[in-house]
Parts: C-alpha cells; sequence; structure tokens
C-alpha cells in the first residue's frame, strides 16, 4: 500500500509541472531505471485500483528525486522513506525529507527558504499528497513569483498596480475540477494576480477570488478560457473589504462543507447559500 501510495503521487507530481518545470530522480541509474519502470506500469494500469497488475522487483531503493524550475538557481530534492505515508503520523522518521539546494545562493536566501519549507510542511501534513501540495501549490508558484518580480522593471510593475482601490470578488462554479493542470493553473494566476479566495476541488467544482478589479476581471476571464464542464460565472461585482485583512492567499478544499465554513469566517456566507450551495446543491 505504501509503493501505490508513492506511485500515485509521484504521478500527480509529474502530471501537474508547468512548461519550464522538470522532474527526475536522484538515484544511482539502475535504481532510477526501478522506479521509472514502477511508474510506467503504474500509469498504465487504473491508478485507483487496489490490485494493479504492476510488476514489483524484490527490493526497491527509496524514492529520491528532485524538482526545480528553469532560470531559477533553487532545486528541491524530496526522500521518501519505505514506509512513508503509512506510519508518518507514528514515526517521524518516516515522514519525508525536503531540502533546497542551488548555485550562488546566499545563507540567508537558503535559511529563508528551509523556514518555508518548514512552516508550509506543517500546513499540509494530513493531506492525501502533502508533497505534491508543497511542491506543485506553494514551491513551485513562489519561485515564479519571484523570479516574476525579478525580471520585472519598476515601469512594467507599478503598470501591473490599480490606479485605484476598486476591489471585486468573483464566484464561478463547474459540475467539476479535478485536473492537476487547471488546479495549478489556479494557483499560479492568484500568485501573478495578488488574487486571495480557494477552489473547492472534485464534485461540484467551486471557484471564488477576491482582489483588484482589473486583477479578478483577467482571473476570471483566464478560468473561462479554459474547457470546462457547466462553468457558470455566478458573480462579478465589487466588494466592501473593510477591515477585512486577513486570508491573503489561495486555498483548496475538498468538501463544500469546508467552502461554507470558509465563507462564513469571511462574513459572506450568504453568497453561497443565497445560491443553494451547502443545502440544496448546485441549482
Amino acid at each position: 500500500m505504501c509503493l501505490q501510495r508513492q506511485l500515485q503521487e509521484l504521478q500527480l507530481i509529474q502530471h501537474s509541472l508547468l512548461p519550464g518545470e522538470s522532474f527526475s530522480f536522484t538515484l544511482p541509474p539502475e535504481d532510477s531505471r526501478i522506479w521509472h519502470s514502477l511508474l510506467d506500469s503504474f500509469s498504465s494500469t487504473d491508478a485507483t485500483s487496489t490490485s494493479t497488475s504492476v510488476i514489483i522487483p524484490t527490493s526497491i531503493p527509496r524514492a529520491k528525486f528532485e524538482v526545480r524550475a528553469s532560470d531559477a538557481q533553487l532545486r528541491f530534492e524530496i526522500d521518501f522513506p519505505e514506509r512513508y505515508p503509512d506510519d508518518t503520523d507514528i514515526d517521524d522518521a518516516q515522514a519525508p525529507s525536503v531540502s533546497v539546494n542551488g548555485e550562488d545562493i546566499s545563507r540567508e536566501k537558503h535559511y529563508k527558504w528551509r523556514a518555508f519549507i518548514q512552516q508550509t510542511l506543517s500546513e499540509v501534513q494530513g493531506n492525501d499528497f502533502p508533497i505534491y501540495q508543497l511542491l506543485c501549490m506553494h514551491l513551485l508558484p513562489k519561485i515564479h513569483e519571484e523570479l516574476s518580480g525579478s525580471m520585472d522593471s519598476p515601469d512594467e510593475q507599478d503598470s501591473r498596480r490599480p490606479l485605484e482601490t476598486a476591489y471585486y470578488h468573483a464566484l464561478l462554479t463547474s459540475h467539476h475540477l479535478v485536473s492537476p493542470a487547471k488546479r495549478r493553473s489556479l494557483q499560479r494566476w492568484s500568485s501573478e494576480l495578488s488574487i486571495c479566495g480557494f477552489a473547492k476541488v472534485g464534485y461540484p467544482g467551486v471557484i471564488y477570488a477576491q482582489g483588484a478589479q482589473e486583477n479578478v476581471e483577467e482571473f476570471v476571464s483566464n478560468v473561462k478560457s479554459m474547457q470546462w464542464l457547466a462553468l457558470k460565472v455566478r458573480f462579478v461585482e465589487p466588494i466592501d473589504l473593510g477591515s477585512d485583512e486577513h486570508h491573503q492567499s489561495w486555498t483548496e478544499f475538498q468538501k463544500v462543507g469546508e467552502v461554507v465554513e470558509e465563507m462564513k469566517r469571511w462574513g459572506k456566507d450568504r453568497y453561497i447559500t443565497e445560491m443553494g450551495i451547502g443545502s440544496l446543491g448546485l441549482k
């Protein structure tokens, strides 16, 4: 069962990478061939089946791999213990190791990244695929955000700031939201456009975004440009943020109840309940 869960997470990471991002095993050639063979066999079977036809070698090395983004000096190195993730909650030795390395990075930058990894890792613990969450929903988007900021001139950075403090929010629903690529795109756009909000994955799909007017409108336009089943833009309208300065990030939820509770925390649950989301389903 540990092997199957590890293969599922590795496959999810690989399929979620955007152009310019790469995955590679950091093992001796023969050990790398074993893991590539396992992933190839796993991909050709039903990934949700408990009885797959994957041919398992008598001896399997620990999975060690790295993920990086092109043009970035950093790379993230991960080591899956043998019993990960089954024994993670009861044995710290079975928790995956995540480290950051790179060329010509300062000690201060290295320390900040290590601290960010540790903090984020503690937040994603308990999810089905915590390393996928860590890498694809937090670390890689943060790298792209830093690269974008460092390459833009001051004039280009100023041009993206709204001239007026006009804030909008938007609510979209769809039949489902499952695709890792779509989830990564939502995360990336929220980072690039300074959008806070959430995506409820699974069935149905719910997307809530909040930010500067032009950024929210661009975010909604980006979402609409992708292929969806029964996508509905419920509203795109002004919002008075008042003293609401929390929740300045992008989050994913698995259950409709979590969406309702989050909107209650924001004081905006009426936008959900008036449409029957969480009580009567999607109209």
